[in-house]
């Protein structure tokens, strides 16, 4: 009986590895056909338009954290085939995302003032100056030196720990747990997330950095020292721009 339950656990893993991995893709693939067509998010902001970039950020957000966050799911999922566990992956997952979404809804208002303001590219959707790229880039290497960014890594980077302590049971413990989860993301990589003005939105090459960097600070080894080195060279660099 306890090797039939095993295999089963394991074929529920590989199937929630694989949905990750699919919706994953989907999102990737999503942001490729909007950088193909760039016309359809330069022209001017209405109702429209702000419903486009929300749906820009999200499933930009859903493409570069839900790799970084898979082990976090997928230990999650290992628990709820415990008869004592909390409720179905599907609704930690749900309050993950819907933490994301805020935070595309906040992308998505900043955009638009900064694009109003002309401090941003229409088209490139990237800051117009070195002294706001500057900017942008010395507040997010400063913060990967702060206590916040290096608590909430550290949450990021022991999901059994964090799991351990918030879990709840039934529905509400699991969408609870998913929300604080994707808290503790935002805290470690919302300032990150920041850098797509230095960069460009829609650079997809830039994109990927970022993903990369967030992928190895919760993930590597020495991924709390990877974010400072990292925050150094931020600095470096913004101030470089600032005093040009």
């Amino acid at each position: 009986m306890r090797r039939v339950a095993a295999g089963i656990a394991r074929r529920q893993g590989w199937t929630t590895a694989a949905a990750l991995g699919l919706v994953a893709l989907i999102a990737w693939a999503w942001l490729v056909r909007d950088v193909s067509q760039p016309m359809e998010m330069a022209m001017g902001w209405d109702s429209k338009r702000a419903l486009t970039t929300l749906a820009m950020w999200f499933v930009m957000m859903v493409a570069m954290m839900l790799p970084a966050a898979a082990p976090t799911i997928l230990l999650y999922d290992r628990a709820a085939d415990r008869p004592d566990a909390p409720a179905p992956t599907a609704l930690f997952l749900a309050g993950y995302l819907i933490v994301w979404l805020a935070f595309s809804i906040a992308a998505t208002a900043l955009q638009w003032q900064l694009a109003t303001l002309g401090a941003i590219g229409e088209m490139t959707m990237r800051a117009g100056t070195d002294s706001l790229a500057g900017a942008l880039l010395v507040a997010a290497g400063l913060y990967q030196w702060t206590p916040w960014k290096g608590a909430c890594l550290d949450h990021c980077r022991n999901p059994a720990r964090f799991i351990a302590r918030h879990q709840r049971p039934g529905a509400a413990g699991a969408i609870r747990l998913g929300l604080i989860h994707g808290g503790y993301c935002v805290g470690c990589c919302g300032v990150l997330m920041t850098l797509l003005f230095v960069g460009g939105v829609m650079n997809l090459l830039w994109v990927a950095a970022l993903t990369a960097l967030v992928i190895a600070e919760k993930l590597l080894p020495k991924g709390q020292w990877l974010a400072r080195a990292s925050g150094a060279a931020m600095l470096a660099w913004g101030a470089f721009l600032l005093v040009r």
